[in-house]
């Protein structure tokens, strides 16, 4: 199967130097909220399910990138679009799969815990996975050599916008639970809509540029997407977990933070099209997916109705 689109890899989006640091703040009050909704016991939980949280943990950074890796070959897409499927999966998993989990009736405990570990995780595993992935697709390694990227300055970009919030967030919450309890809604909702709005920004400001080439993106998206979301289900199922936590880890490997993934591509890949559009096309179709997914799940039993869970707010 061959899906080249001619061009694309010359599309350039030029994004100035405020909407970068405006996005970059967007993209730290994200993971400000998501270490508000994490506490330091939740990280307990790899000693009470150690199976779950390996089983989803090595999806999302080992399997996730590599059968990417194998799709971009498979597909034959160009250069940059290859490299934005391989960045968003090396994404960690945003808040949203909380939501999702909840909404699904879920494990919402293993959600959240998993969430904050991957969050820490990817502040290292994220720059490796981009770097040694991308180095071995023939066409996204043209992109790495024009750009001449180095796994060290993205994680000392990773660390800013993610990792320094999360530590914040994460002190905050513990030493002062009632404030963070007051406050994490806000955070939440404006961090949520405000991450969509910019998105929906990028896009729509440049259509002109990507019409031509959406349909053959949201394609790729989709596939890419699907194949997420079944690898999260299958390898929990395959590793005999029951249905209340396959559904946690189906969201923690399929929801990706795409934002992030748009962010670097700006500080990065100099704005470049097919990473552009495939980043900020799947942050928009993951939540498409999630809540259609989440909600035909709704309606279906796990077998622990009794108590999901807190709700995440």
């Amino acid at each position: 199967m061959t899906l080249p689109i001619a061009g694309i890899d010359d599309v350039r989006i030029d994004f100035s130097d405020t909407s970068l640091l405006i996005l970059s703040i967007v993209l730290a009050i994200v993971m400000l909220g998501i270490a508000m909704d994490t506490k330091v016991s939740d990280f307990r939980e790899v000693r009470r399910m150690p199976k779950a949280m390996a089983v989803g943990i090595a999806a999302q950074f080992i399997l996730l990138p590599a059968i990417t890796f194998c799709l971009t070959l498979l597909l034959d897409v160009r250069g940059s679009i290859a490299m934005g499927m391989i960045l968003v999966a090396s994404c960690p998993p945003g808040g949203t799969s909380n939501i999702l989990t909840y909404r699904s009736g879920g494990n919402v405990a293993l959600s959240v815990s998993m969430t904050g570990i991957s969050s820490l995780i990817a502040i290292f595993v994220m720059p490796l996975n981009v770097a040694f992935w991308g180095g071995l697709q023939p066409e996204a390694s043209k992109i790495l050599e024009d750009v001449d990227l180095s796994a060290l300055e993205m994680l000392a970009h990773v660390v800013l916008v993610i990792g320094i919030p999360f530590i914040i967030g994460l002190t905050i919450a513990h030493r002062k639970p009632e404030f963070t309890a007051r406050l994490h809604p806000w955070v939440k909702r404006f961090s949520l809509w405000a991450l969509v709005g910019f998105i929906l920004f990028a896009l729509v400001g440049n259509i002109a540029v990507f019409w031509p080439y959406i349909p053959i993106v949201a394609l790729v998206v989709f596939l890419h997407d699907t194949l997420a979301l079944g690898l999260g289900y299958g390898i929990a199922a395959s590793f005999g977990l029951d249905e209340f936590n396959r559904r946690a880890i189906t969201f923690e490997v399929g929801v990706r933070y795409a934002g992030l993934g748009l962010g670097m591509v700006f500080t990065f890949f100099d704005g470049i099209g097919g990473m552009a559009l495939v980043a900020g096309w799947w942050g928009i179709w993951d939540l498409i997916a999630g809540l259609a997914l989440s909600s035909w799940w709704a309606r279906r039993p796990t077998g622990r109705e009794k108590d999901p869970g807190p709700a995440p707010t």
